[in-house]
């Protein structure tokens, strides 16, 4: 039996699969990059190990490295997790080969499933539709629009949709370059892009005496970049003929290379509900918590049954029960081109309630880094009917306090109350469609009162300090005194804010009289308003210049800003700042300064948690300066360029955009 696990990853996942350890009586092993060296999944494991260096490639993707970890620690088992390694079949061999348990499937299923052909071959036998390859080196305008795919590795990385032949060429290198730095292998591939499809899965479990399960459906069909942000179990809408195609197709496929433990056949429904292979992942996807949730099973816990060469507890799997829908909670800005964020998170926090669920790779009092996915948490909610599962998650969500980087939290309540989603009106485009109006300012969404609690709170927070009481010039004054001022930005809009107040010998700040509202409390950390007839409470939070204030529907950020601007923070026009910290990979051909360029031209990538960014030119000019150079690392705000704009051209955004839609 296994006493002491590895896992070879990091975050969420490694926490999640220790959490099962720690139930199991398992002694847990973590190992971590220097980038990683305080992070949660380490502060968790009995024990850790240290992987000298920050990138995956000197880290997490040194198969050797790992096994040497395990061995070091006295660990008997490895399990892979998800990403990095855990499709990589010469790793599995080195793991077995050095005596140790792969919790993982045989090498020769991982090496049939990562052959895109053999595969494709397989569920052609098994009577499912595929999609034919295309040779991009013969590809035309009627193959068009293509998509491009890694052939190692999962989650989108690698992955690019083609439209122009011109772009085809430049897309290959890039989809090649982001494929060899996840996965070490830089493998591409093309095949038709299905305009409107739903990406729907079949989660499998095989054991070693000739039982398969098929775990039901999921849709993981919301995605941005080809990532999945919002997943569901079961798959609504299918009908009962087409579900047990699918499922039929997927026990053929892992009987068919004699497969063990977890694994997903994914599949593309067409918009007639033709299913299309896509690919099998052989090891735990990161959705598996919307299935254990519909059927009542802890799937690592299977895993490391069937590696110790258990058999599954019945020759069928339980009833399913519910609905069960998660969301990924990532640290990036979806109204900025999900551009990811960084920076010190003070607070993640979800309701407890039945029927909910956060497997969590951060805590409060983490920081965000630039190293790795964004990825904070997963919030998974279960109830007995989709409308009440998807009305708890949103609420959960609603609710949550999350305190520190931009996050796509608002974005994940808005499209879990989306008419389509609630219709299960589902595809991959649907971020392609409806993402401005997501991102758009929320219809009767105020900041105002939100920013009067904080400044009201701070007033409190003041007077309790003994901090300075409001100036008296002699025994009296023939004017009243003018009221005290703050102003705050909300984050991340812009839009500014000021509140004017007065604080009288009673020590309770009274802001300027405002029609429909009145101010029933003020404390250092709340604050209760009449709006209108109706109470609000505003909790607020301050780190430094940033302000949080928690309301029981919506949650608000401020900077504090100073009354008067410092004209040292003043930037040249033109200049094109670090949007995050990262690194400079590459310039423009030919970029220097005193150089001519156009308005949106790509002149800068910079890349920031395994993705690359591109930045654009913002006017037609000349580049006057460069101060970026490939290999440079830069923090948020550093000056990378100026361009000095032509006159009468028009200015283009200055977002970074992303070079890669994984």
């Amino acid at each position: 039996m296994i006493t002491a696990l590895l896992v070879a990853n990091r975050g969420e996942i490694a926490c999640r699969i220790f959490r099962t350890c720690r139930d199991l009586g398992i002694t847990t092993v973590a190992v971590y990059s220097d980038a990683d060296a305080d992070a949660l999944h380490v502060r968790e494991a009995d024990l850790a190990v240290r992987l000298p260096g920050t990138a995956p490639a000197d880290t997490y993707l040194r198969g050797d490295l790992v096994v040497a970890a395990a061995l070091a620690a006295g660990a008997d088992a490895v399990h892979p997790g998800y990403g990095f390694l855990s499709e990589n079949a010469a790793f599995a061999a080195a793991v077995q080969d050095a005596g140790l348990v792969w919790v993982g499937p045989p090498v020769k299923a991982i090496e049939l499933m990562a052959s895109k052909t053999r595969a494709k071959e397989l569920m052609a036998g098994a009577g499912v539709p595929l999609l034919d390859p295309v040779d991009p080196a013969t590809a035309g305008e009627g193959d068009l629009p293509l998509l491009l795919k890694a052939a190692a590795g999962g989650g989108g990385r690698g992955m690019r949709i083609v439209r122009e032949l011109d772009a085809l060429p430049g897309e290959l290198l890039a989809a090649a370059a982001e494929a060899a730095s996840a996965f070490g292998d830089g493998e591409v591939f093309a095949e038709p892009y299905v305009e409107r499809g739903r990406h729907v899965e079949v989660q499998v479990l095989a054991d070693g005496h000739d039982t398969v399960w098929a775990l039901g459906t999921r849709d993981c069909s919301l995605q941005r970049r080809h990532q999945k942000v919002i997943e569901e179990a079961p798959a609504p809408g299918l009908d009962e003929a087409l579900r047990a195609r699918l499922h039929e197709a997927a026990t053929a496929a892992a009987r068919a290379v004699g497969y063990r433990g977890a694994g997903t056949v994914e599949f593309l429904v067409s918009a007639g509900g033709q299913p299309y292979f896509l690919e099998m992942n052989t090891r735990l996807q990161v959705e598996h918590p919307v299935t254990e949730a519909v059927f009542g099973l802890d799937l690592v816990a299977l895993q490391l049954r069937v590696a110790e060469g258990g058999p599954l507890p019945a020759p069928r799997p339980p009833e399913p029960s519910g609905h069960a829908v998660e969301a990924r909670l990532y640290a990036e800005d979806p109204a900025r081109d999900w551009q990811p964020q960084t920076g010190a998170l003070h607070a993640l926090e979800v309701p407890d309630a039945p029927g909910l669920r956060l497997d969590s790779g951060y805590t409060g009092g983490d920081t965000v880094g630039v190293h790795y996915d964004p990825m904070l948490a997963k919030v998974i909610a279960h109830a007995p009917t989709r409308a009440e599962a998807v009305r708890l998650l949103a609420r959960a969500l609603e609710r949550a306090r999350i305190h520190g980087p931009v996050t796509n939290r608002d974005l994940l309540v808005r499209s879990l109350r989306h008419p389509d989603f609630a219709a299960a009106r589902l595809d991959t485009g649907f971020y392609d469609r409806h993402l401005a109006d997501l991102t758009a300012p929320a219809p009767g969404r105020d900041p105002a009162p939100a920013a009067l609690a904080a400044a009201l709170a701070a007033a409190v927070r003041t007077t309790a300090s003994g901090g300075p009481a409001p100036t008296r010039f002699g025994a009296w004054r023939n004017v009243p005194s003018g009221p005290q001022l703050k102003r705050y930005r909300s984050e991340p809009d812009g839009t500014e804010h000021e509140v004017a107040y007065r604080t009288p010998r009673s020590g309770v700040p009274e802001p300027r009289q405002q029609p429909g509202l009145r101010v029933v409390t003020a404390t250092a950390d709340r604050v209760t308003c009449e709006i209108n007839g109706v109470a609000r409470h505003f909790e607020v939070v301050c780190h430094r210049d940033r302000v949080y204030v928690d309301t029981a529907d919506a949650s608000y950020t401020f900077t504090v800003l100073p009354r008067f601007t410092d004209p040292a923070a003043q930037t040249e026009p033109g200049s094109l700042l670090a949007p995050m910290p990262g690194t400079v990979v590459r310039l423009a051909e030919g970029l220097a300064a005193g150089c001519r360029v156009e308005a949106g031209q790509p002149l800068i990538w910079l890349e920031a948690m395994k993705m690359e960014h591109r930045i654009l030119a913002p006017a037609t000019g000349a580049l006057t300066a460069l101060h970026a150079a490939p290999g440079h690392q830069v923090e948020v705000g550093a000056l990378l360029a100026v361009v000095q704009e032509d006159p009468g051209t028009a200015p283009v955004p200055t977002a970074p955009v992303p070079e890669e839609t994984a």
